[in-house]
């Protein structure tokens, strides 16, 4: 490998570290949310999984979904509490009794240190919600709205930033689902009026909901036909599985990932060419993760409960190295993907997991999610790497070495992440790193499991990463072992 301080990808904004919270499952109630357990504060948030979530340092949280979104009356979920209506959620079948709304996951997010990025229903909904939800949110005062939320107690507006308009209306599943040009006339309306309301703010459209979908392309150009003028973001998303048992070809996904990617800023940048625009379409990554294991168990989930165990998937070795490849096939491209979300944060297909009442643990997953986002903040530099490779099922040429770099010039340090896909063989790194003068060896951690299928459970974790790597610098070279299927963060500094 060969890295120079030279060879720049483009910033990484912070919020490529994203994630998701929607009302599915036990992602709020029994998740962030737990009136009663030991560790709540005075809100009902539980205070061990706020710590957690700051380990990650989580800056953009996604809320409230997802395809519950499509369904959602905002204005059930603000006011007093015990005034709430219990409705039926459509999306997921189960009750959402609204104990948790917009100003309480304000709260939240504050103490989390996050912003959020807020969906608006493009599903059963539309304009006059929309713009509505942005005056209450973000206008002062003297308004209808934006009074309304002072009488709620919020005297000052939440300054939501982000927004999401709609959610996955490409998809047959979703309520209120949509052509491309049918929502593609009503996103670009919406639009236009949400920022009629408040201009600061930033619109992410719809793209496919992932690239396997019939409409894919055509529809991301579609939108951007109607949209491309009056939106800063155009959405992805995906999920992963090893449904058939086959590592070599599971850990080869995230190659699917990249040309995902390649293909959107594609369609998006013959929408500028066709459009003659100066402007350039950024991607907000707004969904991904591994999701399969809970698909069985969520068949036999009680129509219209509340709050029940939905797509709670428990992570394997494996799960984390993939992940690993998807963070690294992301920050590959931080030029355009600006926004990403982890799906999800908490219990619903997440880092982290809660026992009702009890403790709160991390599934291997977490590791690289922290890692990246703790330690790749600033430039994401472009690695030139020669490594050997391997043909899967549905993959040809799949490197063993998945790798990406970051600079922070400010601070006078380099990280590399790099995954071993090698199922059985040590990869010798020797990188040529001579740009960095100076620069030593400062962490070499490894996620590794001689058990692939190796899980964390509550008081019981078997996967934690561990600081024994080798990688050390001489003459400008930097050589380091990596194990075989292995997860590594080398840091480097001045």
């Amino acid at each position: 490998m060969t890295l120079d301080k030279e060879f720049k990808i483009g910033e990484i904004d912070k919020r490529i570290y994203g994630s998701f919270i929607e009302h599915l499952g036990r992602a709020v109630y029994e998740g962030i949310y737990e009136p009663g357990h030991p560790s709540a504060d005075e809100q009902g948030f539980r205070t061990d999984v706020i710590e957690l979530v700051k380990q990650i340092q989580v800056p953009l949280v996604r809320y409230p979904g997802g395809n519950f979104v499509s369904g959602y009356n905002w204005e059930d979920g603000v006011g007093p509490v015990a005034n709430r209506p219990r409705r039926l959620d459509l999306a997921w079948r189960t009750t959402e009794t609204n104990e948790i709304g917009t100003n309480e996951f304000m709260d939240w997010a504050k103490k989390i240190n996050a912003e959020v990025n807020m969906a608006v229903n493009l599903g059963t909904r539309g304009i006059d919600a929309a713009r509505n939800l942005v005056e209450y949110c973000n206008h002062k005062s003297g308004s209808y709205w934006s009074d309304l939320r002072v009488s709620h107690g919020y005297k000052d507006p939440h300054k939501i930033k982000t927004w999401c308009l709609g959610n996955e209306m490409d998809g047959p599943w979703q309520i209120g689902h949509k052509t491309a040009d049918e929502y593609g006339r009503l996103a670009v309306e919406t639009a236009k009026a949400m920022r009629w309301v408040d201009p600061t703010i930033e619109l992410v459209a719809c793209g496919s909901s992932n690239r396997h979908m019939k409409t894919f392309a055509e529809w991301e150009a579609t939108v951007l036909e109607h949209t491309y003028d009056h939106v800063d973001f155009i959405s992805l998303h995906t999920y992963y599985g090893n449904r058939d048992n086959d590592l070599g070809n599971y850990l080869a996904q995230s190659l699917d990932m990249d040309q995902f990617i390649y293909s959107v800023i594609a369609t998006a940048d013959y929408i500028k060419a066709k459009k003659r625009s100066k402007k350039t379409m950024n991607l907000s990554f707004d969904e991904w993760n591994v999701w399969f294991h809970s698909n069985e168990a969520d068949k036999k989930i009680e129509h219209w409960s509340i709050a029940p165990p939905q797509l709670e998937d428990i992570y394997t070795f494996e799960d984390a190295l993939l992940v690993g490849s998807m963070l690294i096939s992301l920050l590959r491209r931080a030029d355009r993907v600006k926004i990403a979300c982890l799906a999800q944060l908490v219990n619903v297909i997440a880092p982290i997991m809660t026992e009702k009442g009890g403790e709160a643990w991390k599934q291997p997953i977490f590791y690289p999610y922290m890692h990246a986002s703790v330690l790749g903040r600033g430039v994401a530099l472009n690695s030139i790497v020669s490594s050997p490779k391997y043909d899967s099922k549905d993959f040809t040429d799949v490197p063993y070495l998945d790798t990406v770099s970051v600079y922070d010039e400010e601070n006078d340090t380099v990280t590399i992440f790099a995954v071993n896909r090698h199922q059985t063989d040590v990869l010798a790194l020797d990188a040529d790193i001579r740009s960095f003068e100076g620069y030593k060896v400062v962490e070499h951690i490894v996620l590794e499991n001689g058990d692939v299928k190796a899980t964390n459970q509550l008081n019981r974790s078997n996967v934690e990463p561990h600081s024994n790597g080798d990688a050390k610098v001489d003459g400008g070279q930097l050589t380091a072992n990596l194990p075989k299927l292995s997860w590594n963060v080398i840091r480097l500094a001045k």
